[in-house]
This record gives structure tokens, C-alpha cells and sequence, in this order.
């Protein structure tokens, strides 16, 4: 069961996830992922939900095909989804709620490669962070709290100190496992996750106080 109530402490940093989370890039991956199952005879339906949260190697390996190589096939995605962009757009409140943030206290884990995150944040308007953790820069991706432990370190927080915005079962694994509270942004579903952590639409009703025991996410008052 989702809940609406934010979590009632400050924290050192906050944690975004990229794709779903900060911006929706739905309709270039699926468009981009339908052609690729399709060549390789995969029921597109049933596969594209099994998609999202995680590295493209790492759910192409999953999938175990014969003769497939996943690097090659993952670079081939990418290469796709990069020329793909046009339709990307930012969460709703999302750019003012990061640009509101000090610089040094957030940062992006996402499991895009790196190049591939540039350009989609790009596209949706959106500042290609000092700190971005990408798909390369870790050995384990989502679920593994890997990425997130990273973001952290480079941040120079602690990861009971950290708050992870999300948007996938798989983050919030990730998140979980790394000893992080969570916010799960639902504003790109289209069905309820069964989840715990606090849930928002998007960022719209959200605003960031920083103080000297840290930054708070709290509703805008009316």
C-alpha cells in the first residue's frame, strides 16, 4: 500500500533516479525495445513490463537467448535510444524542485549508460549533474544497492543519511538494500506498485528546505 506521508527527518542528500523519476522516456524506450524483441521473437507484450529499473545488459543477459550477445546487443539499444529523443519530457515540477537544491547535496544513479542519460536529460531540459552514476560505473546495477552506495560516497554522505527518489520495484530494492529511505514518484504508472515507502505524483506539490541539519522534502503549503 502506498502512503502519502513524507518522511519526518532531514537528510544529508538526496538521490534521484533518472528515467520515470526525473523525467519520462516511455515511448523512445518502448519504441526502441519493441523493435529489438521483435527481431529476436520475444512476445513484445509480455516483455516490455520487465523492462524498466534496470541495466540493458543486465535485462538482455536475463533473458538467456541463444547466440546472443548482450554487451553487442546493448550498445546497438543505446545507440537507438540516443537518436530517439523528441518526445522526452521532464516530471512535472521536477526542474525546479533539483534547481532549488544545493549543488553539493544531490545527485543521479541511474542505470542508463552514460551517454545515453546525457542526452535524454538534455532533451527534457534538465542539468546533466556534476554527480551522475550510470550503468558503467558499477559492477552490480539495480537491484544491488551498488549504485546508490556510490552516489552516496561521491557525495560524501552516509547512506542511512540519504533519500532516494524512485520509481521502479527494482530502485527501490536497490535503495533499500543501501540502508536508504525512499520516495516513489508514480506519475508514469499504470498500475499500483504494492510498496511501503511514501508515494507522490510528482514533483508539483513538493518543495526543498535546507537547513543546518540538512534538506527536507516537504508538501507546498496552499
Amino acid at each position: 500500500m502506498n502512503t502519502t506521508t513524507l518522511p519526518d527527518r532531514a537528510y544529508a542528500a538526496f538521490l534521484f533516479d533518472m528515467d520515470g523519476t526525473l523525467l519520462t522516456s516511455i515511448r523512445s524506450a518502448e519504441r526502441v525495445w519493441s523493435a529489438w524483441a521483435t527481431r529476436h521473437g520475444l512476445d513484445v507484450e509480455t516483455f516490455l513490463p520487465t523492462l524498466h529499473g534496470k541495466r540493458t545488459h543486465d535485462t538482455i543477459r536475463q533473458l538467456g537467448l541463444p547466440g546472443v550477445d548482450p554487451i553487442a546487443e546493448a550498445a546497438w539499444i543505446t545507440a537507438a535510444e540516443i537518436e530517439d529523443v523528441a518526445d522526452i519530457e521532464a516530471i512535472e515540477g521536477a526542474a525546479a524542485f533539483i534547481a532549488s537544491l544545493p549543488p553539493a547535496c544531490w545527485g543521479i544513479v541511474t542505470s542508463a549508460p552514460r551517454a545515453l542519460a546525457m542526452a535524454r536529460l538534455n532533451a527534457a531540459g534538465l542539468p546533466s549533474h556534476r554527480l551522475l552514476v550510470a550503468a558503467e560505473d558499477v559492477e552490480h546495477g539495480k537491484p544491488a544497492p551498488d549504485p546508490f552506495l556510490l552516489g552516496a560516497r561521491k557525495l560524501g554522505a552516509a547512506p542511512a543519511d540519504c533519500l532516494v527518489f524512485e520509481d521502479t520495484l527494482t530502485g527501490l530494492k536497490s535503495a533499500a538494500s543501501a540502508g536508504m529511505d525512499s520516495i516513489v514518484v508514480t506519475v508514469t504508472h499504470t498500475h499500483p506498485l504494492e510498496i511501503t515507502v511514501p508515494a507522490v505524483l510528482d514533483y508539483a506539490d513538493l518543495r526543498a528546505e535546507a537547513g543546518p541539519d540538512g534538506l527536507r522534502v516537504l508538501r507546498k503549503r496552499g
